[in-house]
């Protein structure tokens, strides 16, 4: 654990190469795990204020033994960031794979593709690279198809992906406008084209994306407009979290282990899990983020604090808590983000653990283990139903593009429709591959293990060697718990040792 750029990634890399040093057999299966990971930063990656090579999702690496030897490996991953595929904050990027594919690409490739200058795109916020960093992401494009022929993937299955990518850029250039003749709306002129670019049956699509109804409290066509433009990022950002989620799925399904059901194999597990984020500006993806650091560190500590018990009861308490309060506004069409702060203002008021904003920003703020996190509540519902256009899976399911029906289908992936927190947090991910593990799943799993924390703590914010900055390295430690840990501890909670265990270890 340990906050963005703190080594990581980076050092799960590194403690994998170890244990494939230590087997020595040289076998493929180890040299298809350690491909793993190139794969999954192009697509799991992005670059951000804190971190030029961000983990957007949380990985939990199984690796499954005979004696010495590695027989098998699963890769379960964890709250993809999704809302990066359409938004991202300035001095941020998209996904490392939609970079990549425009600098590796051959000329003839982009035409195939239907990709044009970078700079037309919404979705990438018209940013490219200097020549410098284009060559190295033309470099790392060919990483990436390395490890996709090395992991498994054929030829025409990533042709498919990267037709599904592509069109997944061109569909955020589409824009709505009013329809003169009966006040409804429309894909407006300008956009037809990226429309084309983007989909098949264009008219189809065209009109799912319209169609979002303007009832008694969305009159205007303005809020029609802006329905529709919704329902356009939804679509990208499921057809790419699905995406991501197949290559996850194909992984594991070459990686899986090749030996009798009833032979015994020893495990090692390796959680690399993002850590608690505090930024100038807090949504819905930090409190997701937080609240999983709140459950580990619940985990860390072993024992129950009364402050821990009492946080976690005004998060996930039913049917008051903050989660069940925010699935029940994002089951009501009328409700707003407002109402949803008004709910929580109303609901915790007094609690030592909530603050309702003054200020004209409309948020809260949360007192977690690590300190007080002021969150901006603009989109917690839209993000939380994560809902799609009716039809639109059918339409999926009917492309010509052999891996877009494939992803919908479900024979391949299993998927479910409910809240996105909420499922998570309550032990069901959404959009689940067949076997998957959960945060609470994988609680019960450390709590049956023999687990040791790795605390990555990064000394400074320039990213320069041998310069250690004490506050940025104290705000961390608080953010890790060890604070808290230290506490406890003090309290007469401490754990020692017998000499021979000492002397053992």
């Amino acid at each position: 654990s340990g906050e963005s750029g703190a080594g990581k990634t980076e050092s799960t890399k590194l403690l994998l190469q170890h244990i494939m040093n230590l087997c020595k057999s040289n076998s493929q299966l180890e040299q298809q795990i350690l491909q793993v990971n190139p794969l999954l930063e192009a697509f799991g990656n992005a670059q951000t204020v804190m971190n030029d090579n961000s983990s957007r999702f949380g990985k939990y690496i199984q690796l499954r033994f005979q004696k010495n030897t590695v027989r098998g490996a699963k890769l379960s991953e964890y709250l993809l960031e999704k809302s990066r595929v359409v938004r991202q904050d300035t001095g941020e990027r998209n996904f490392h794979i939609f970079y990549y594919m425009f600098a590796g690409l051959s000329s003839e490739e982009k035409e195939m593709y239907g990709l044009l200058d970078p700079s037309l795109y919404r979705y990438i916020s018209g940013r490219f690279g200097t020549e410098d960093v284009a060559q190295c992401w033309k470099q790392k494009y060919q990483e990436v198809c390395n490890a996709l022929d090395m992991v498994g993937f054929q030829e025409q299955e990533q042709v498919d992906m990267q037709a599904i990518l592509a069109g997944v850029l061109s569909l955020g250039n589409v824009t709505f406008e009013p329809e003169e003749r009966n006040g409804s709306v429309k894909v407006s002129e300008a956009s037809q084209g990226w429309l084309k670019a983007a989909a098949v049956k264009v008219n189809v699509l065209s009109q799912l994306v319209c169609c979002v109804p303007c009832s008694s409290w969305s009159p205007s066509v303005s809020c029609c407009c802006y329905l529709c433009a919704d329902a356009r990022d939804s679509i990208a950002k499921v057809a790419y979290g699905r995406v991501f989620r197949w290559i996850v799925c194909k992984i594991n399904e070459l990686l899986a282990e090749k030996v009798d059901p009833e032979v015994e194999l020893s495990e090692i597990g390796i959680l690399d899990i993002f850590g608690f984020e505090n930024f100038a500006v807090n949504r819905f993806e930090q409190l997701c983020i937080n609240l999983a650091n709140e459950q580990l560190q619940h985990f860390f500590n072993h024992i129950h604090v009364a402050c821990l018990l009492s946080l976690q009861k005004l998060l996930l308490a039913k049917p008051l808590g903050l989660l069940s309060l925010l699935d029940e506004q994002s089951a009501f069409p009328q409700a707003t983000d407002k109402t949803f702060v008004d709910k929580l203002n109303s609901s915790f008021k007094g609690n030592l653990h909530f603050q309702p904003d003054r200020g004209h920003v409309l948020g809260f703020s949360i007192i977690h283990y690590a300190g007080k996190v002021q969150y901006s509540a603009g989109g917690f519902l839209e993000k939380n139903r994560d809902t799609l256009p009716a039809n639109v899976r059918g339409l999926f399911i009917n492309s010509v593009t052999p891996l877009l029906s494939v992803l919908f289908t479900g024979k391949s992936l299993c998927y479910g429709r409910a809240s996105h927190m909420m499922l998570w947090l309550a032990g069901l991910l959404i959009f689940l591959c067949p076997g998957q593990h959960s945060l609470m799943m994988l609680m019960e799993r450390m709590y049956s293990a023999n687990p040791h924390f790795v605390r990555c703590i990064k000394p400074n914010s320039q990213k320069e060697p041998g310069v250690v900055d004490s506050q940025v390295v104290l705000l961390q430690l608080r953010y890790n718990g060890l604070l808290e840990t230290i506490r406890i501890r003090r309290d007469g909670f401490s754990w020692r040792p017998s000499f021979q265990e000492f002397a053992e270890r």
